[in-house]
């Protein structure tokens, strides 16, 4: 174990840890921080790193700079003022924190392994995963496509696999920007793994001058992948596979398509509808998956038992209480590391404490749950703020304007805050359905006016809110008042229906005085409907943004809102009496 605090590097089991808690990495990402961190305070030039880790395999330094931006994230080192590794202009990098040798730390209360809670609800997938195993042990060749979005558990399930069935198993990762560009980049990343198992020698190549990439010998790379698999189970995963060049793809389907026997499951994990998932990827696994050459594994949100239990088991509480429970899963739409990382964050900041000991321990908030809405984890708004770059500006000017409704919207709001054509509107948010899956098609709304209008859902309630961090407060306010109006003039005449919409809206504006006056009108529809609580929460909100308005003013409706409230209590109990 090597500790540079706040961290330790578990060489062990492969991951890292911080303050408690088990961070999974990726096998490449691990490994170039392991040479570092075993090489402290001296120069790592590009070519000793290129060497150490990719022996005999001709990569691309630039490879080196994607995993160390990936490290930067995750040990949260600015290159500026670097803490932990330093970039050493055009020569390489250096490990610059103090190194000790250490046990392996213990997880601190309320956090567990994320590698061993994220299987939580996959039990069908992994006895899929078993079966295959045991078909590709007697000589079926598999291939399998793991998909899911971003986070739903794809690598766990992979490596939770690997613990349970004995098997000779390499990954390689395509690399955003790196493997759209070389052929074979992620397996040619696995076989250089091969030849650190102990029953294989690796892939040499016949000429030693020749750097060994396979780009002219697809024929020659599908036998020494058969070779690896000639006698016992050899599993090859491919992470990422929506990055991959078109040659990774022909590959996998040539593997499927081979007929002689062969112990091997090819794994391959992408996302289906993330930006740059290619049509070449799509029709690749259709035309497998139609001729019965290929299996499908697709992640879905992990359901509320299955969230319940997961929070059940990292919070060491036997049955956290149902408000607790519904709370995260709503905002984490049943995605396992959102559902994580959202968990990480209350207890960081607090917002939930421990009390007790052994047994009887339990958790409290200690902050109301409006509170809690709006704020979220840092590092997820930077992993949902890589998402919403990817898109074109005038996509991520749709999706902002759409956050200004709430997590469903319908496309007139969207048209109406951008002052564009709904047609048009429509057509981008359902493209933005179908490349990334960020929105969802929910149905329509007919509008008081004969029109019709689509209307979508976020697939996660935080994706709307880091859209709406996004904008600056004026454009909000300009959004937010133009859809007021348009509400306004769609109900004209019964403004009622829609007050607390009216209200929300001109609230969020900073228009105080608008505000009051929908919240009045909403207090006088309630009462009307003899709905009595909900009027009287409706004049107290006024009442408390009425003290926002200017003299003379203020003073005014002041009074004007306490005589209504007067008026309302007398009316409630009047009908109480009568009832």
């Amino acid at each position: 174990m090597k500790r540079f605090e706040p961290f330790a590097l578990d060489t062990a089991n492969e991951c890292l840890w911080h303050q408690g808690r088990q961070i999974p990495l990726a096998s490449k990402p691990f490994a170039v921080l392991r040479y570092l961190v075993e090489n402290p305070n001296r120069l790592i030039t590009h070519d000793e790193l290129l060497d150490a880790l990719w022996p005999e395999t001709y990569v691309q330094p630039q490879v080196l700079r994607t995993y160390v931006l990936e490290l930067r994230k995750i040990l949260d080192d600015d290159a500026r003022q670097p803490r932990f590794i330093q970039t050493v202009p055009k020569r390489g990098y250096s490990f610059i924190a103090a190194v000790n040798d250490g046990p392996a730390p213990s997880p601190s209360p309320g956090t567990i392994s994320t590698a061993a809670v994220d299987l939580f609800g996959r039990d069908d997938e992994l006895r899929r995963l078993l079966t295959t195993a045991r078909n590709a042990s007697a000589g079926q060749r598999q291939v399998v496509f793991i998909t899911g979005e971003a986070g739903i558990g794809k690598t766990a399930i992979v490596q939770n696999f690997r613990s349970l069935s004995p098997m000779c198993m390499v990954a390689g990762h395509c690399v955003e920007g790196v493997s759209e560009k070389e052929p074979y980049y992620a397996i040619i990343e696995a076989i250089g793994q091969s030849m650190l198992l102990p029953d294989h020698e690796g892939i040499s190549s016949p000429d030693s001058t020749r750097p060994r990439t396979f780009h002219d010998r697809p024929g020659e790379l599908c036998e020494a992948l058969e070779e690896f698999a000639r006698d016992k189970l050899f599993v090859l995963v491919i992470e990422d596979l929506q990055w991959a060049h078109e040659a990774t793809l022909h590959l996998i389907s040539a593997l499927a398509r081979r007929s002689a026997p062969a112990k091997l499951v090819v794994l391959a994990t992408y996302r289906p509808q993330h930006s740059s998932t290619t049509f070449a990827l799509r029709s690749v696994k259709q035309d497998l998956l139609i001729r019965q050459l290929c299996t499908e594994i697709a992640l879905e949100p992990l359901s509320k038992d299955a969230a319940r239990r997961l929070l059940s088991r990292k919070l060491g509480e036997l049955d956290p209480p149902p408000y607790f429970s519904d709370f995260v899963y709503q905002r984490s739409g049943g995605n396992p590391l959102f559902l994580n990382a959202l968990l990480d964050h209350m207890i960081a900041e607090r917002w939930i404490v421990q009390s007790g000991d052994g047994r009887e321990v339990k958790w409290h908030k200690t902050g109301s749950v409006s509170h809690l809405e709006i704020s979220f984890p840092q590092n997820l708004a930077q992993l949902i703020e890589l998402e919403i770059d990817r898109l074109s500006p005038q996509e991520q000017r749709v999706l902002e304007a759409a956050s200004l409704m709430s997590v469903a919207f319908p496309v007139w709001s969207v048209a109406t805050a951008l002052e564009e054509d709904p047609e048009t509107v429509n057509d981008i948010c359902d493209t933005i359905e179908r490349r990334t899956g960020l929105v969802r098609r929910a149905g329509h709304d007919d509008l008081p006016d004969g029109t019709r209008s689509d209307f979508y859902t976020f697939a996660h309630e935080l994706y709307r809110e880091v859209l709406y961090a996004r904008q600056t407060t004026s454009r909000r306010a300009k959004g937010h008042t133009r859809i007021a109006e348009r509400l306004k003039a769609l109900f004209a005449g019964r403004e009622g229906v829609v007050a607390t919409e009216l209200a929300m809206h001109f609230e969020a504006a900073g228009n105080w005085q608008r505000t009051v006056c929908a919240l009045r009108l909403g207090a006088l529809h309630a009462q009307q409907r003899c709905a009595y609580q909900e009027s009287t929460q409706l004049l107290h909100h006024a009442l408390g943004l009425a003290e926002n308005l200017p003299e003379p003013d203020r003073a005014a409706v002041v009074n004007e809102v306490k005589n209504e409230l007067r008026s309302l209590s007398e009316s409630a109990a009047t009908q109480q009496k009568a009832g």
